[in-house]
């Protein structure tokens, strides 16, 4: 973790901060294959293995959807936010996936806070954030992601 704030009024004085970099976490086929039962999209790039080294990629790849349902437990180490009686995922703004990210890599996540609004109760809060595989040119996924915290 590297942003932590005490209450809601800290958090705001933080908007256009950088939240830092998460740990890697390793992609593994067991947890792509475990994402693909769970959403039922087993499409062969993610699962088949043999077939997936002759296609594009050289391999197995995760789907965007994995990556982007990492984000609770990578952007978990990047904000602690206390003083609140609950957070809530409101959603998203704008996601895309530039790269792939191969079965076998490493993926950490960094953030940018770039906004906190009141809301009655709380406030809403938009992180910018962007997952990249270790090694990689280009991110993997960019993602505003949409927090509501509650005192």
């Amino acid at each position: 973790m590297t942003m932590s704030v005490s209450n809601l009024e800290e958090l705001k004085t933080k908007v256009g901060e950088s939240l830092g970099t998460s740990d890697y976490l390793a992609i593994t086929q067991d947890r792509v294959n475990q994402f693909a039962d769970a959403t039922g999209d087993h499409q062969w790039i993610h699962v088949d293995v043999e077939r997936a080294k002759a296609g594009p990629f050289g391999g197995p790849i995760a789907h965007g959807f994995l990556t982007l349902s990492l984000a609770p437990a990578l952007v978990g180490q990047l904000l602690q936010v206390g003083g609140i009686s609950m957070g809530v995922n409101y959603g998203l703004n704008k996601v895309r996936f530039p790269s792939p990210v191969p079965v076998g890599s490493r993926l950490r996540a960094s953030g940018i806070l770039k906004e906190v609004t009141d809301i009655a109760g709380g406030v809403q809060v938009i992180l910018e954030v962007t997952f990249e595989v270790e090694g990689a040119s280009k991110p993997s996924c960019v993602a505003e992601l949409v927090f509501r915290y509650y005192a």
